[in-house]
């Protein structure tokens, strides 16, 4: 697997959550939300944004209101439910939870690294000073 495609596969894997995220500042139409993951980095496109919000709609976190637009067709707007808001709530501590799993491993991974080129180091001076 190429690293794009290891980053492809995580930002899916956090899509759902920064949808509720971008949603919990505001209520927001497809088009407004992708422009923000874009903004954000998070490469989405409406084949992947569409089906995302009609399974948090199913799920009852998400509803949403039709407006007039001043441009084109009426959007629909979307919008954290309770139960959106609830969960949301959780994603942010697992998240939490979830981020100082993380630099708990890279901390010790690097610890770890740093002491084999302590060592690596240590067995150089030591066949210099045999010398």
């Amino acid at each position: 697997m190429t690293l794009d495609n290891n980053k492809a596969q995580m930002r899916k894997g956090i899509l759902e959550y920064c949808v509720l995220l971008l949603l919990s500042r505001h209520d927001a139409y497809a088009s407004e939300i992708i422009a923000e993951l874009k903004s954000s980095q998070m490469i989405v496109v409406e084949g992947t944004l569409y089906p995302l919000l009609m399974r948090q709609k199913n799920q009852g976190w998400l509803g949403y209101r039709w407006e007039e637009s001043p441009q084109g067709p009426p959007r629909k707007y979307y919008s954290l439910t309770e139960k959106g808001k609830a969960l949301l709530r959780e994603l942010d501590s697992s998240w939490r939870e979830m981020v100082a799993s993380i630099e708990h491993v890279r901390e010790e991974s690097e610890a770890a690294l740093k002491k084999q080129q302590q060592t690596i180091s240590d067995e150089k001076n030591s066949l210099t000073n045999k010398k």
